[in-house]
């Protein structure tokens, strides 16, 4: 009995060290996201520096079962307008072409789709190469985290032709 407490403790001890690891460690971000051009789609992303990676932690609901979302960090953090088009284009301080995130050649802002589950909500981690949460020209903090109503074909320029803007939220560090 007294070996499987010991293993029983040692175990627990392995998994605690094992999630401190993976607990991202460096500066932090939040965003809301609120519907914009009538939608009723809301949710957050919470971003965090882990590893010299930003990960961003989204969920949002209010989306069409099974729908493909074109998902992105936009320049201005202003999502004032009922279209959220005072957000400006996507973050690229790079003056890269639109595409892939991951891709040889993308902006900054550029991030995987987001597909929602049947019920028309999206929980899903997203790792993000090449932006900050810590200031900086990469940073993200003060911009705006944008949903469009389409996908994004990652190839249009400049921006995926995945049309309206339908959530829209601020990123402010945390």
């Amino acid at each position: 009995m007294r070996t499987l407490a010991r293993v029983s403790i040692l175990a627990a001890a392995v998994t605690a060290a094992g999630c401190a690891a993976l607990q991202p460690s460096g500066p932090k971000a939040f965003a809301t996201l609120e519907p914009r051009s009538g939608s009723q789609v809301s949710g957050t992303v919470a971003f965090a520096e882990r590893g010299g990676q930003v990960v961003a932690h989204v969920e949002l609901g209010g989306l069409a079962p099974g729908s493909v979302h074109g998902f992105h960090v936009h320049e201005k953090g202003d999502c004032s307008a009922p279209d959220a088009s005072t957000t400006g284009g996507h973050f690229n301080p790079t003056g890269s072409a639109h595409g892939r995130a991951g891709g040889a050649v993308h902006h900054l802002g550029d991030m995987p789709s987001l597909t929602a589950d049947g019920a028309g909500r999206v929980r899903v981690d997203l790792e993000l190469a090449g932006v900050t949460v810590a200031p900086g020209p990469d940073s993200i903090v003060g911009r705006s985290v944008v949903v469009h109503r389409d996908a994004d074909d990652f190839t249009t320029q400049p921006a995926g032709n995945s049309g309206p803007k339908v959530a829209c939220g601020v990123i402010v560090a945390r």
